[in-house]
C-alpha cells in the first residue's frame, strides 16, 4: 500500500470528519458523504443503504442514483447483491454487476447504466447497520486499495451512527438508543421485573474514530499493546501453577496479544487515517462478524478470545474501565453477552432480572438465575450495544420478552401483569400451610429444587415439605478450582441446618452436557447431552465421587441423609454408584467417624430404557426420582436446548403419559417411593395430570408450589384419571384438549 494512497484515504477521512463536526442536519451530512466518497473513490455513484428493521434496507443517500429514489427503495435483507452484502456480512466487488447471481433490476433508481459495484457492509461490533455502495459504468474490478479504503470508510459511517451524525430533521436514522425497541429472546427463568439497565460491561464508546496525526497513533497503539502484553503475561505467570485449560486460554490470548498480523492490519488502518481506537473496533467488528459465520467450535472459541482481547485493548486506550464510576441503580436488570455463575453470584439477589445476549436455558447462568428466583431471558440478540446504564426496561421472563426504554401504554400493561401475579400470589400464601389434598382425598407431596444455600430461606416461606432435589454441581460450577472435601461437608451440613428437620435429597455431581466445569478439560462431543455426563463422570472418575460422598456423610453430623445419583441409564450403574456409597461408609465407620442417623439412597430416572430396567433395580432402590427434564428430551429425540424443537412436543401427549404410567407401574409393584422433578412438575396442568396417574410427590422451583397446590385442592383426581383413560382410548394424541375443557368447569 503505497503513501499516496494512504494520504488519500486521509484526506477523505479528514472531509468526513468536518462533515461530522459541521452544524448539518443528518440527511444533509449523509448527502455530502455520498458526494465525497464518489469524488474520492473517481466513481459515478455511491450510496448508503441503512436498515429500518431486521429485515429491511432503505436506500437513505445516494450521488448518481435518482434523488427521487432515496427513503423509496426497499430491499429485503437477501435481496439484490446489496441484500446479499447485508446478509452474509461479506464484500461484493464484480466488474459486471447485471451478470452476478441474485442481481435486482430497480428501475426507480437508474442503476442498470452502471457495470462494475462495490457492496461494503457497514457493522459494529456484530451488529448490521446497512451496506455502502460504489458504482460506475465502466466495467471496472475495484483493487485491493480501493476496497480496504472502503472498509475503512464503513467504519468510521459505523462510528458516526452510533454518535447520532446521522438524526436530525429529515434524516436518515432516528437517534440511537433514544427509541423503543422490543427484544424477543427465550425464557431462562419464569418472572416479570421492571428497573432500570446496569451492563456486566459497559460499552466503550469511540469519540474520536479519525485521527490527524498517524505517528502519535501509532505511539498509543504500540504502547496499548505492551501494556496489553504485560498484563496477559503476568496472569500466564499467576496460573502456572494452576489447571492446563485456563493456561491455554491465556496461551491463546498471548499468541493473539502478539500476533503480527492482527497488529499490521491495526497499522493500516490508522495510516488511511483510523485512530488507534477506531482501529481496534474495525478488527473487533470484522471478527464478531466471522463469529456469526463459523460452524466450527474452535474457531469460534479462538475468535471469541480475540474479541475479549480487542475488548481489554480498547480498554486501555480509552480509560474506559469496567468501573466507570456509575452507581448501580436501586432496581438493577442486568444486561451482558454472557456471564459466568461466579459473576453472577457475586450480583446475588440485588438484581431485579437478567438479560443476556447468548447463553441458553441449561446454562450456568439459567441454573444460578433459577436458583435465586431472578426473571431471566437469554437470546436477546445486540442488546448489549443498544442498552444504556440507567435506560428503563421490561423483562417478561414468562414470554422470553424485553422492552427497553417502553412506551407508557406498555408500562401501564405490565403493571397490571405484574400486580395480577402479586395478587395470586397472596391468594397462594393464605393455603400454604395446607395440605395439597385433592377433593378425592388424595394428598400430594410437594417439594422444592434448590442449589444455594439462597435457596433455603423459600423452604418455610413456600410451603414445602422438603428438598426434592439439592443440585451439588453448583458449588463446582462456581468455582477456579476444585473445592475441598472439607468445605463441602460444612456446606451440607449447613443445608441440614437451614432445612430444620425436612427432607433434603441430594444429588450427586451432575455435570457434563452443559454443565462443564471450568477447571475440567473439554470433551469436544459431538452431542454433549448423550456423552460422557453425571454418574458417567462420576463413575470413570471415583476420586471425585469417594471425596462428595465422605462430604455429605460428614456433613450429615448423625443425622439423616438422602444421596440420589443422577442419569442412571442402566441398573449396573447404580449398583456400582451404591457400592462406592457403601465403600465410604465403611472407611468412615472404620476412621471412627459419625455415621448418619439413617441413609436414604435413590436413583434419577432420565432415560427410557430405565422404564424397562430390571426388577432387582427397582427393589434396591430405596426411591425413584423421575428426571422430567432429560426423560423427556430423550423420549422425543429433542434437544431443550434448541429452540426450533424444545416446544414441538406435548408433555400431555398420551404416549409421555404412558411412558409416566409405566414408571408408576414398576415403582408400585415394588413399594418404591416416586417423585417427579423438573419443570414440568411446577407447571398446575401438568402437575395434576401426574398427580392423576400415581405420582404421589412432585418437586418444583419454589414460586410454583403456590400455583400447583391450589389447582389440587380444586379437582378431582380420579376425574382426571378417567378422562386420561377416555382420551388414550378414543385414540386422541394428547389429553391436553379434554383437561382445559374439564378445567372450565372448575371454580
Amino acid at each position: 500500500m503505497d503513501e499516496r494512497t494512504d494520504k488519500e484515504s486521509r484526506k477523505l477521512l479528514q472531509r468526513l470528519r468536518d462533515t461530522l463536526v459541521s452544524g448539518d442536519a443528518g440527511q444533509a451530512r449523509l448527502d455530502k458523504i455520498t458526494h465525497l466518497i464518489a469524488d474520492s473513490m473517481g466513481t459515478e455513484v455511491c450510496s448508503i443503504y441503512l436498515f429500518r428493521d431486521d429485515e429491511t434496507l432503505e436506500l437513505c443517500a445516494t450521488e448518481g442514483l435518482k434523488p427521487e429514489s432515496v427513503h423509496q427503495t426497499r430491499m429485503r435483507m437477501g435481496e439484490g447483491l446489496v441484500g446479499r452484502v447485508a446478509r452474509t456480512g461479506e464484500v461484493i466487488n464484480t466488474p459486471n454487476a447485471p451478470a452476478e447471481r441474485g442481481f435486482r433490476y430497480m428501475p426507480e433508481t437508474g442503476e442498470e447504466r452502471y457495470s462494475s459495484f462495490l457492496g461494503i457492509p457497514i457493522q459494529r461490533l456484530g451488529e448490521k447497520l446497512g451496506v455502502l455502495v460504489v458504482q460506475s459504468r465502466d466495467a471496472r474490478q475495484f483493487s485491493e486499495d480501493e476496497l480496504y479504503a472502503l472498509e475503512v470508510v464503513a467504519m468510521v459511517l459505523a462510528e458516526m451512527a452510533e454518535l447520532g451524525a446521522f438524526v436530525g430533521e429529515g434524516a436518515a436514522l432516528s437517534a440511537r438508543h433514544q427509541q423503543p425497541v422490543v427484544f424477543r429472546g427465550t425464557c431462562g427463568q419464569e418472572g416479570a421485573a421492571e428497573g432500570r439497565v446496569w451492563l456486566h460491561e459497559p460499552r466503550v464508546v469511540v469519540a474520536n474514530p479519525i485521527a490527524d496525526d498517524p505517528h502519535r497513533e501509532f505511539e498509543r497503539l504500540h504502547e496499548a499493546v505492551d501494556q496489553l502484553r504485560i498484563g496477559v503475561d503476568q496472569m500466564l505467570e499467576m496460573s502456572k501453577s494452576g489447571d492446563k485449560d485456563q493456561l491455554q486460554v491465556l496461551e491463546a490470548y498471548r499468541m493473539f496479544a502478539n500476533s503480527r498480523g492482527w497488529m499490521r492490519r491495526m497499522e493500516e488502518d490508522i495510516s488511511r487515517g483510523l485512530s488507534a481506537e477506531a482501529a481496534v473496533e474495525k478488527e473487533q467488528s470484522l471478527a464478531r462478524a466471522r463469529m456469526d459465520q463459523v460452524q466450527d467450535a474452535y474457531l469460534r472459541e479462538r475468535l471469541a478470545d480475540l474479541d475479549d482481547l480487542s475488548n481489554r485493548l480498547l480498554r486501555i486506550l480509552t480509560g474506559q474501565g469496567a468501573n466507570t464510576g456509575a452507581e448501580m441503580p436501586p432496581d438493577p436488570i442486568l444486561i451482558a453477552r454472557n456471564i459466568g455463575p461466579g459473576d453472577l453470584l457475586e450480583y446475588g439477589r440485588s438484581l431485579k432480572g437478567i438479560v443476556l445476549e447468548e447463553g441458553s436455558v441449561g446454562s450456568h447462568a439459567a441454573i444460578v438465575a433459577r436458583a435465586l428466583a431472578i426473571p431471566l431471558v437469554v437470546h436477546a440478540g445486540h442488546i448489549a450495544t443498544e442498552a444504556l446504564n440507567g435506560d428503563h426496561i421490561l423483562v417478561d421472563g414468562d414470554q422470553g420478552m424485553v422492552h427497553l426504554r417502553p412506551e407508557d401504554t406498555v408500562v401501564s400493561a405490565f403493571r397490571d401483569k405484574v400486580a395480577m401475579h402479586a395478587q395470586a400470589q397472596q391468594q397462594f400464601a393464605s393455603i400454604r400451610d395446607l395440605p395439597a389434598q385433592a377433593r378425592c382425598g388424595t394428598t400430594i407431596s410437594l417439594h422444592m429444587n434448590a442449589g444455594l444455600m439462597a435457596d433455603l430461606p423459600s423452604l418455610a416461606g413456600s410451603g414445602a415439605e422438603g428438598v426434592g432435589l439439592f443440585r451439588t454441581e453448583l458449588q463446582f460450577l462456581i468455582r477456579n478450582q476444585m473445592p475441598k472435601r472439607s468445605e463441602l461437608s460444612a456446606l451440607y451440613s449447613r443445608v441440614l441446618d437451614s432445612a430444620k428437620g425436612k427432607r433434603v435429597a441430594f444429588r450427586t455431581l451432575d455435570i457434563g452436557s452443559d454443565k462443564v466445569l471450568p477447571y475440567m478439560k473439554p470433551t469436544d462431543e459431538p452431542n454433549p447431552a448423550l456423552g460422557w455426563r453425571a454418574i458417567r463422570v462420576g463413575l470413570d472418575k471415583p476420586g471425585v465421587l469417594r471425596m462428595q460422598l465422605q462430604a455429605l456423610l460428614r456433613g450429615a453430623k448423625g443425622r439423616p441423609l438422602t444421596v440420589m445419583f443422577p442419569f442412571i441409564a442402566q441398573y449396573e450403574e447404580f449398583a456400582a454408584a451404591r457400592n462406592e456409597l457403601d465403600k465410604a461408609i465403611a472407611r468412615e465407620e472404620r476412621l471412627g467417624h459419625q455415621l448418619p442417623a439413617s441413609i436414604e439412597v435413590g436413583a434419577m430416572v432420565e432415560t427410557p430404557s430405565m422404564a424397562f430396567a430390571p426388577k432387582r433395580f427397582f427393589d434396591e432402590v430405596e426411591f425413584v426420582s423421575i428426571g422430567g427434564n432429560d426423560l423427556k428430551q430423550f423420549f422425543y429425540a429433542a434437544d431443550r436446548e434448541n429452540e426450533r424443537v424444545r416446544r414441538r412436543y406435548d408433555t400431555l401427549n398420551i404416549s409421555f403419559l404412558s411412558l409416566i404410567e409405566r414408571i408408576v407401574e414398576r415403582c408400585n409393584e415394588s413399594g418404591t417411593p416416586l417423585s417427579f422433578c423438573g419443570e414440568d412438575a411446577g407447571r398446575p396442568v401438568e402437575a395434576i395430570c401426574f398427580a392423576a396417574i400415581g405420582v404421589r410427590t412432585l418437586s418444583m422451583r419454589p414460586a410454583s408450589i403456590g400455583p400447583v397446590k391450589s389447582l389440587i385442592r380444586k379437582v378431582n383426581l380420579e376425574e382426571i384419571a378417567t378422562l386420561i383413560r377416555h382420551a388414550r382410548d378414543s385414540g386422541a394424541t394428547t389429553v391436553r384438549p379434554a383437561i382445559m375443557e374439564y378445567l372450565k368447569g372448575i371454580s
